[in-house]
This record gives structure tokens, C-alpha cells and sequence, in this order.
């Protein structure tokens, strides 16, 4: 049994975010074994685009946000799960005007990286996004 206490609070990393997210390690990755992180993502908040070399498991906490892999962007709830394959290029967050915060569960690859990064998303698409998610599921 492994107890993990005392985790910092660290800001999303520039370029890996857009906006203000706020991450918490509770599980460190390991080679080839599980990360977990609970991710806070203040309103505009979200990921540049990456991929998971073994994929991601989301699970939404609470809040409200997005997550797209290319095509229209789905809304997302508290109680959802999203499963990313691996290598799936994809991006989330939260919505312009609300807060979201997830667990991310991924696992190492044999270099022991979970994401590998890419470009982020340009300000117009995100929100053109976030529009299109709300017309299609709107919130109450």
C-alpha cells in the first residue's frame, strides 16, 4: 500500500495550457506504469493539442467543459468519461464563462512520458468550439 499526502498545487505549464489550469500529481508517473493527476481548469482554461502514447481516461468532477479530437468539440459534464485512444490528438478544458476540474488517469510509455505536446488551440477555434458545443447540448 502507497499513501501520497502533502501534493503542491502547480500551475498548467506555458505552452501545454491556455488560460489558468491548475494541476495536482496524485499518483507520479512511473515507467511504463499509471499517472493521476485532478486537473482545475478556470474558465478558458483548456490543453493544447497532444496525444497520450497510451492513451487517457478523463473523469469530469465537477464543472463544465470541452473536449474535441478534431471534429465538433462535445460538451462536458460532471460523471462523464472520456476515453482518448492511444495517440489520439485531442484537447479539453473548460468552457469561456465556467470552472471544470477532471482526474486524468495515462500511462508511460517505455521512456516513461505520458503526453506528448503540440500546438495550442488558437483562441477563435476554442471559442467557436465552446459555441458550437453549447447549441448542440445546451445547458440549462
Amino acid at each position: 500500500m502507497e499513501i501520497h499526502r502533502l501534493r503542491k498545487t502547480e500551475g498548467g505549464a506555458p505552452g501545454w495550457f491556455s488560460g489558468k489550469a491548475y494541476l495536482e500529481v496524485l499518483v507520479p508517473a512511473r515507467p511504463e506504469g499509471e499517472s493521476l493527476f485532478l486537473v482545475r481548469s478556470a474558465p478558458r482554461g483548456h490543453t493544447a493539442w497532444h496525444t497520450h502514447p497510451q492513451g487517457q481516461v478523463l473523469y469530469v468532477a465537477e464543472g463544465v467543459g470541452l473536449a474535441s479530437r478534431g471534429e465538433r468539440a462535445q460538451l462536458l459534464l460532471p460523471g462523464d468519461v472520456v476515453v482518448f485512444a492511444p495517440g489520439e490528438e485531442h484537447w479539453h478544458g473548460a468552457l469561456p464563462d465556467r470552472f471544470m476540474a477532471h482526474l486524468a488517469l495515462q500511462k508511460a510509455d517505455g521512456e516513461g512520458k505520458t503526453a506528448y505536446w503540440g500546438e495550442e488551440v488558437a483562441e477563435e477555434a476554442y471559442l467557436e468550439a465552446a459555441r458550437e458545443a453549447l447549441e448542440a447540448t445546451p445547458l440549462l
